[in-house]
């Protein structure tokens, strides 16, 4: 089980982790050895997630989730699958935990009398430089 908060957990056998072939520089061994990881998670077929942390996942996924509603992370910054595997769970976990936080709700407020006046003071006051900048028409 991944402890993603302390009331949230999902089970690790809904992450189906892929090792696949790494682009990029290295050698003669990048076309020898799968080291990069392909991590897949069904978000909207998960047990483990309620729906507004889904909602909130899917949103925060972007383009990494499928139309079928399939978030997937490839991870490829170290050379050994085990790095990779830890670095895709790290960054899916942490992907997690910022969608299961819910955001404040906000409030709509209206500026206060003392701010208005406060900016159409400044206003005032850079007109009179502007006005002060301008040729004068007594030539």
């Amino acid at each position: 089980m991944l402890e993603i908060t302390p009331t949230l957990s999902i089970d690790e056998r809904e992450l189906q982790i892929d090792f696949i072939r790494a682009s990029g520089p290295g050698g003669q061994n990048v076309n020898k050895v799968a080291t990069a990881v392909q991590l897949r998670f069904n978000v909207r077929g998960s047990a483990s997630l309620p729906g507004e942390v889904k909602a909130r996942l899917v949103r925060l996924g972007g383009s990494r989730v499928t139309l079928d509603g399939v978030l997937v992370l490839e991870a490829k910054r170290f050379r050994t699958q085990e790095g990779n595997r830890e670095d895709a769970i790290q960054r899916f976990v942490e992907l997690v935990r910022k969608a299961a936080h819910r955001p404040k709700k906000r409030h709509a407020t209206r500026p206060t009398l003392a701010s208005k006046e406060e900016r159409l003071k400044a206003k005032k006051i850079r007109s009179g430089v502007k006005k002060g900048r301008r040729e004068s028409s007594f030539d």
